[in-house]
């Protein structure tokens, strides 16, 4: 008689007296979905309890409501916002939010919790041998941090894993990782995701041979609709997955997916957005020559390898925020080794005072303004985001955001040069002052800095602002929530460099302005105007030009012709000094 099927389950998030007998209804729906699974001794399914762990490591209320902040997105999503505006006390929490959000929070904000959680799965794995690991919410948060670490990648070789229900890519979760997301060394890694699941859990930005994502949409009877069941016995579970996970734990048995083919490219993919916006619905903020620069940006392109059907525009009343995170996601999706992105865009740019647990204002978000931009971060494009799209693309692949727009608050000089900014109006301004009674004025409030550590380097405010507390775009900073020692630590123990960070070229400094020029009666961004002419230049002189390069005689052409904006630059060094890979590219 052959052995049972071993199965080692981690129960996620929730109240221990509502779920005191979840492993047998786990039990009893594994061995309806697993073929003969309900066969006597066909499956032998164990659990790994943890209350105990979580019952020594309490955390303070205010630790948990700001945890639980960052978890949900500043609060955007979910509701959450309504409960811990208010400051409520925990025991007043609705239960669902108490026993879901609260006990991640838990998890992130203790290391000896963790390290103690990583011990205690890896001691069950060694003792229990089991061919699937099931891992459901917080479970899948202790399976990821102990099998991603070097000393928990054997415990999970030659197994397979299946997470559902999971925070694993919350950026919040991501931080205590060193702000990327590797691939696990199991057998197979099958990942469900519900994308109505309200316990805070996302989809997985991976993509490796052994990982595969299902959707698996449904709702439940409770309104958060993540209950493990539903995830386990879901349509979508029963034939994406078990067929072919069954196949995989056989000792030699066959995969039923069709294995992964590498097929060389001639030419690297190569995909391009362009966003130009003018006629913004106030005519006070309208601009003159975004459009012309995104065919002058195109046609540069163009004559650089890439071809017309490579390139996307979008233009006006059509560059919405969702229109543009539309197509940020073609942009960004399947980005393989080697592959060249870019986005250009040009139109006004802001900075939003954005809330923080308790309703207090606690940073400024620099956006990028769409069409139809209300001073909201879920009407505006900013880093958190842009970063889900590109923190997780492969490190040799090129991707290079161009932003002709400032983020100082605009201003149009009669007679002059048109800026690329947008002054906040004065209700969203009153979020930044402060009454100063003593001098009867309004004085800026001071904001905490986001990274603290990270603040205090030399290159730090260019990822944080002179004030510490901006989160400038292209940084990713929400995924810089450790001290810069600790996460250098981190990143070297999991074997990555942190999130992916593409080259950012910016029109000025983050308190000058971006102009407008006139070339004769044509108006474009002086800016934009200035990049291209270079690039056409050296590409007529076949010199090849550095990222370097191009900023250093792009500041120098807008110096000479006295516009008081001095182009940026941020993006690995290493990138930076090396030749712009699409410039010298040609098509026959």
């Amino acid at each position: 008689m052959a052995s049972p099927l071993r199965i080692l389950c981690l129960r996620g998030v929730g109240r221990p007296d509502a779920n005191a007998d979840w492993l047998t209804a786990w039990r009893a729906a594994l061995a309806s979905q697993i073929p003969n699974g309900a066969a006597t001794g066909v499956l032998d399914v164990q659990g790994v309890t943890y209350d105990d762990l979580f019952a020594d490591a309490p955390l303070q209320t205010a630790d948990i409501l700001g945890a639980i902040w960052k978890l949900a997105g500043s609060g955007a999503v979910y509701g959450v916002s309504d409960w811990l505006g208010r400051r409520r006390a925990l025991e007043e929490w609705p239960e669902a939010l108490r026993w879901t959000a609260g006990m991640v929070a838990q998890w992130v904000g203790h290391e000896r919790l963790r390290a103690a959680l990583r011990e205690r799965l890896a001691a069950e794995v060694a003792r229990f041998d089991p061919q699937l690991i099931c891992a459901h919410s917080l479970g899948s948060l202790m399976a990821y941090d102990t099998f991603i670490r070097p000393a928990g990648r054997a415990s999970i070789q030659g197994r397979l894993l299946l997470s559902f229900g999971s925070q694993i890519g919350s950026p919040f979760v991501r931080g205590l990782f060193g702000g990327r997301l590797e691939p696990l060394p199991a057998r197979h890694w099958y990942h469900l995701h519900n994308p109505y699941d309200q316990a805070f859990t996302s989809s997985l930005p991976l993509s490796a041979p052994n990982f595969t994502e299902v959707k698996t949409p449904f709702h439940d009877r409770s309104g958060w609709h993540h209950e493990a069941i539903e995830y386990l016995s879901h349509p979508n579970t029963s034939t994406e997955v078990w067929p072919e996970a069954m196949a995989r734990t056989a000792a030699r048995g066959p995969s039923r997916r069709p294995p992964v083919c590498v097929v060389e490219r001639a030419q690297p993919n190569r995909r391009a957005l362009l966003v130009g916006i003018n006629e913004y619905p106030r005519e006070a903020d309208r601009l003159e020559g975004c459009v012309n620069d995104v065919f002058l940006i195109s046609s540069v392109l163009q004559e650089s390898g890439f071809a017309p059907d490579e390139i996307r525009v979008v233009l006006n009343e059509r560059a919405t925020a969702a229109g543009i995170r539309q197509r940020l996601d073609w942009l960004l999706s399947d980005t393989r080794a080697g592959d060249q992105r870019f986005f250009y865009y040009s139109g006004h740019g802001a900075r939003i005072p954005s809330y923080g647990p308790g309703d207090t204002v606690d940073r400024l978000d620099e956006c990028l303004v769409p069409h139809d931009f209300e001073w909201s971060i879920e009407s505006a494009i900013t880093d958190d985001q842009f970063f889900r799209r590109y923190s997780q693309l492969p490190y040799d692949s090129h991707f290079v955001a161009v932003l002709d727009c400032c983020h100082s608050g605009g201003m149009t000089r009669n007679g002059g040069a048109r800026v690329r900014g947008m002054a906040p109006p004065d209700d969203i301004l009153h979020r930044l002052l402060r009454w100063e009674a003593a001098h009867e004025m309004w004085v800026p409030r001071s904001l905490p800095a986001a990274n603290r550590s990270l603040s205090r380097l030399a290159e730090g405010a260019a990822y944080l602002g002179e004030s510490g507390a901006t989160h400038r775009l292209g940084r990713a900073i929400a995924l810089r929530t450790l001290p810069n020692a600790q996460y250098d630590r981190i990143r070297a123990e999991l074997g990555h460099h942190g999130p992916y960070l593409p080259i950012l070229l910016q029109a000025c400094q983050e308190h000058e302005y971006s102009y407008e020029y006139r070339h004769g009666v044509t108006a474009y961004g002086a800016f934009t105007y200035a990049l291209s002419q270079i690039l056409r230049r050296h590409r007529a002189w076949h010199r090849p030009l550095t990222f370097e390069q191009l900023l250093e005689k792009t500041r120098k052409t807008l110096a000479d012709l006295q516009y008081a904006q001095t182009p940026a630059m941020v993006g690995p060094l290493a990138q930076l000094k090396k030749p712009i890979p699409w410039q010298e590219l040609s098509r026959v």
